[in-house]
């Protein structure tokens, strides 16, 4: 037994390093926390009494990592610039930001330690909506306000009345393409092409289903995929063979832009439609030529001439030396929300922060005004953006 002691405690060494490492926030550089005013960038460091911690869990590694990392800068700007104006009831804010690997099971152990360990007053994060609805159990049940950038899946605000979004839901941006297709390009017939393992895909395609034959279109099939898939062709050789005048492919990028190439290889030459998870310059890289000629439903333009979203967008280029895609404009806008309701707040309690998160009405975001309804679901329009020479054209606005 002597002898077996010092291996027994070596692995439980190792054990507990490996445990200690799948939690700590993401490293600082691609996909981690990047130096920031205000931003509390040591893993599981406390903060003193006059520091509000925020934490954040985001795709920053895995199939939807740009979608983190934009969220992220978008949160970190405007974390600094609430501590150049002064900070929050007199004290700075900080933000704690966790990988969760483009994983519900990382987020949801993301959001736990946030949550028990570091003590946040809110949670800010996700944007797949599979992982937003494992981290909204975690927040729901220990009375900790969250606030989702960008999940439009309707079920993950359901979760409980601690949950909020400032973004649309997947029934209004299932609707806007229904109604796009049919109105604007005149499409009588449509085939449909979702992941079958993304709450964010089917529930856009289910609506744009309904939608689309209420309007009086054809659906003339429904494929499924799996994320992570990367061979499409005998799907999409049965959607050629129904004949559609286009394809709603409500995915991620990281598929649909290799969905777009085999569906030219395979002889489909109708136009693309998708949602706002097209929404990334990895889509260009990925579709290439193929893609072009493609629209989605998105929640901003860059081509906003609103001043407020320009100088947003030249603030975002001066730190992050790119323009900010819509992921980044719901983060920002997110963490806004999130501090005027901690200004607003009579205390830092849950219950007193929730309340002050629920009565947001009229904000000024840069991805639109944000009212939060009974449901605490955002009321907003959307546009639709062209896919043409290489990046996106706005195409027009969509209200409620």
């Amino acid at each position: 037994m002597r002898r077996l002691a010092p291996m027994l405690l070596a692995a439980l060494a190792v054990l507990a390093a490996a445990c200690e490492k799948k939690t700590q926030p993401a490293p600082s550089g691609e996909g981690g926390p990047q130096a920031a005013q205000g931003q509390e960038a040591a893993g599981g460091a406390p903060v003193d009494a006059n520091t509000i911690l925020l934490g954040v869990v985001g795709s920053l590694t895995g199939g939807q990592a740009t979608f983190g990392i934009s969220t992220r800068n978008g949160i970190e700007l405007a974390v600094k610039e609430a501590n150049a104006a002064g900070g929050v009831k007199g004290k700075k804010l900080a933000v704690r930001v966790y990988d969760n690997q483009s994983k519900p099971e990382e987020a949801a152990q993301a959001a736990t330690r946030l949550i028990t360990q570091d003590k946040v007053v809110i949670v800010l994060g996700d944007v797949a909506s599979s992982n937003s609805l494992a981290m909204a159990e975690k927040a729901q049940a220990a009375g900790v306000p969250m606030i989702t950038p960008s999940s439009t899946n309707p079920t993950v605000t359901e979760k409980g009345d601690y949950i909020f979004r400032v973004c649309f839901i997947d029934p209004f941006q299932g609707f806007v393409m229904a109604k796009f297709a049919r109105e604007n390009l005149k499409l009588d017939k449509v085939a449909v092409l979702q992941d079958n393992k993304s709450a964010y895909s089917i529930g856009l395609a289910d609506v744009f289903n309904r939608k689309f034959t209420e309007l009086g279109g054809k659906v003339t099939a429904v494929e499924s995929y799996s994320q992570g898939d990367t061979d499409y062709r005998a799907q999409l050789t049965a959607i050629r063979k129904s004949q559609p005048e286009g394809i709603y492919v409500p995915g991620y990028y990281s598929e649909v832009g290799i969905i777009a190439r085999q569906a030219r290889e395979v002889g489909l030459k109708v136009p693309l439609m998708g949602g706002d998870g097209w929404d990334s310059e990895k889509l260009f890289e990925l579709g290439g030529s193929a893609i072009e000629g493609g629209y989605f439903s998105n929640h901003y333009s860059p081509d906003n001439p609103d001043p407020r979203v320009q100088k947003f967008i030249a603030d975002y280029k001066a730190a992050y030396g790119a323009v900010p895609d819509a992921l980044a404009a719901l983060g920002y806008d997110a963490a806004r929300v999130a501090i005027a309701a901690l200004e607003r707040a009579k205390d830092l309690s849950g219950p007193a922060v929730r309340d002050a998160i629920a009565q947001t009405k009229d904000f000024p975001g840069v991805a639109g005004t944000v009212t939060l309804d009974a449901n605490r679901n955002a009321v907003k329009s959307a546009v639709v953006l062209k896919v043409e020479d290489g990046k996106t054209q706005y195409v027009t606005t969509i209200n409620p």
